[in-house]
């Protein structure tokens, strides 16, 4: 009698096995090195657009005589044209007035910063917008605002500042723009929501979230 041959056991061989490990591991590094590739492309924007809004302070300054969001009287900006038609104006005493507080609210003259820039086209966005509104959105999810009050006791004149940056992020900004330490320097930082007096008193914590602001 014939006896029936074994049945060939099913499953995966070492080889495909290690086939699999090596695609996993492909996969794996592919989507690690997109993260990163998108964490690096957040940070050349914020830099780009913390170089935008001061190119855009000065560039202000040079066409019109005035500083953003100090320029006034109302009747004289609106007068410009359809896109001043809704804008604010400032008090027009040669001084960006913004404290600390409302960096990001837009009060002070945030607003008319904002809707003078945008208005007279350095940067994009409605100029109708007020309020937090008329702030433009940075990379991080938080905004970009501007302040003239002292940073950490020793940053003075007028800022540009974004918040909710992860720790990463910031410092990367710090290296590529001054000197990486958020204490000292043009570019300070602080784990609060708004800028802060209180100096960095630690290295960035890649766990926080920072409000950094740099000199115009």
């Amino acid at each position: 009698m014939k006896r029936p041959m074994p049945k060939a056991q099913s499953g995966f061989t070492l080889v495909e096995i290690a086939i699999v490990l090596v695609i996993i591991g492909l996969l794996l590094g592919g989507v690690l090195k997109g993260a990163e590739l998108i964490e690096n492309s957040r940070v050349r924007q914020a830099v780009n657009q913390i170089n935008g809004v001061t190119a855009s302070f000065y560039a202000y300054q040079d066409r019109y005589n005035r500083i953003p969001g100090d320029d006034g009287n109302a009747a004289t900006v609106q007068a410009r044209g359809s896109s001043w038609a809704a804008v604010g104006a400032g008090n027009n005493n040669g001084l960006l007035e913004v404290n600390n507080n409302q960096a990001f609210t837009g009060a002070g003259e945030g607003q008319e910063f904002f809707q003078h820039l945008k208005a007279a086209g350095f940067i994009t966005g409605n100029p109708a917008d007020a309020g937090a509104a008329a702030l433009p959105r940075n990379p991080f999810g938080g905004l970009v605002g501007v302040s003239s009050q002292a940073m950490m006791g020793a940053l003075n004149g007028n800022k540009v500042c974004l918040n909710r940056v992860n720790g990463k992020a910031a410092q990367a900004i710090d290296n590529q723009l001054d000197d990486g330490n958020g204490a000292t320097g043009q570019l300070r930082a602080s784990q609060a929501a708004a800028p802060a007096n209180g100096a960095l008193a630690t290295p960035y914590n890649e766990d926080q979230e920072y409000t950094i602001c740099m000199r115009m």
